[in-house]
């Protein structure tokens, strides 16, 4: 049974909606003095980690298997613990299934206050083994501090074959973006913070975050995808251009296409934002350019920047492939959309 005690989760977290993941402009610069630190060049087995950033770390152990490393955690998105545990767990498996890999083990990262009672740390245990156990893998131990806020995710470990590594560089002139989980959490984790979310609208959000990326990067394997990464704290937009500027193209968008959570749109024109999605169009916005047939609002711009928490996978892939990846997808039961195209440039978003 899940525990629902009188205190609000979300109302611990200073970013509630925005996972409290640095703002991209402050990332750039805490790492910027670290740039030259580590060259790839000595360290050839490290095969993604150090040449240009993705999803995770991929070390190579032999011709046949390499290593996938990554790490995520934040306060919670949602009260219900059970669930933000789950969330948090699916979240951090999503970085794998980004590179190609299948997770093997995990291990807890926790944070927590000593004034909240230990039956809430139990529940979100429980939500992120359980969301584990769904992935095929044991969580092996962990580590636990006390803090001010709560916090929670997984270290996890991974294997990949080093010749079918899924990476964000890659994506070439005429090929087909499909994106695999509707957008908005941020915005009704947000409203759920504000005393403003239907219930309907947050039982949606908790069900998409929670969703594995397992099955539809199976989906994926079967079309050798020329680039492909999750979506989460920097939007679809900001994730759009890591692409595109990794890959030295540009993306175009369709925004009539794009799929949405229940009750995000009214949200976001409501002016319900969390404060990661001003930081990610302050950073990203100058890489966007607006070709719409109306003028977008400024709120709907806005929506485009939304911070995901667990979102889906953005698949770059080659037009004849298309069908072939739909199918997949559909018979794994995946929810997914064909947003956009690739094309020559040098790492722009254009949305129309």
């Amino acid at each position: 049974m899940n525990v629902s005690p009188p205190i609000r989760l979300t109302h611990l977290a200073a970013c509630a909606g925005c996972a409290s993941k640095l703002g991209p402009a402050t990332l750039a610069q805490v790492l910027r003095p670290l740039a030259n630190l580590f060259q790839a060049k000595d360290y050839p087995n490290l095969l993604v980690g150090l040449n240009a950033p993705d999803d995770a770390a991929v070390y190579r152990l032999n011709a046949e298997q390499a290593i996938i490393e990554t790490a995520d955690f934040f306060p919670p998105v949602v009260d219900d613990p059970y669930a933000f545990g789950a969330i948090a767990a699916a979240n951090a498996l999503s970085d794998v299934y980004a590179m190609g890999g299948e997770p093997i083990f995990a291990i807890n990262l926790v944070a927590f206050p000593e004034d909240l009672p230990l039956e809430i740390m139990e529940e979100i245990l429980r939500g992120g083994a359980e969301k584990a156990r769904e992935a095929g893998i044991p969580i092996v131990g962990g580590h636990t501090i006390t803090d001010k806020e709560p916090k929670y995710g997984l270290a996890v470990t991974g294997l990949v074959h080093p010749d079918h590594i899924f990476t964000k560089g890659g994506a070439q002139p005429g090929d087909q973006l499909v994106l695999t989980k509707p957008l908005g959490a941020g915005v009704i984790t947000t409203a759920q913070k504000r005393d403003q979310v239907e219930s309907a609208d947050l039982r949606a959000a908790v069900k998409s975050m929670s969703r594995l990326n397992r099955g539809a990067a199976e989906a994926a394997k079967h079309v050798a995808p020329h680039a492909l990464t999750d979506v989460t704290g920097f939007g679809l937009l900001g994730h759009a251009h890591e692409m595109a500027h990794l890959s030295g193209v540009d993306i175009e968008i369709e925004s009539r296409s794009l799929p949405w959570l229940p009750g995000a749109r009214d949200y976001a024109e409501a002016g319900i934002f969390p404060g990661g999605a001003e930081r990610n169009e302050a950073y990203f916005g100058s890489w966007v350019r607006y070709e719409c047939a109306g003028a977008l609002p400024d709120w709907e711009q806005r929506l485009l920047h939304d911070p995901q928490t667990s979102g889906g996978l953005l698949i770059s892939i080659p037009e004849e492939k298309l069908p072939l990846l739909r199918d997949k997808l559909s018979v794994a039961g995946e929810r997914h959309s064909v947003i956009g195209r690739v094309v020559a440039g040098d790492g722009k978003i254009v949305v129309r």
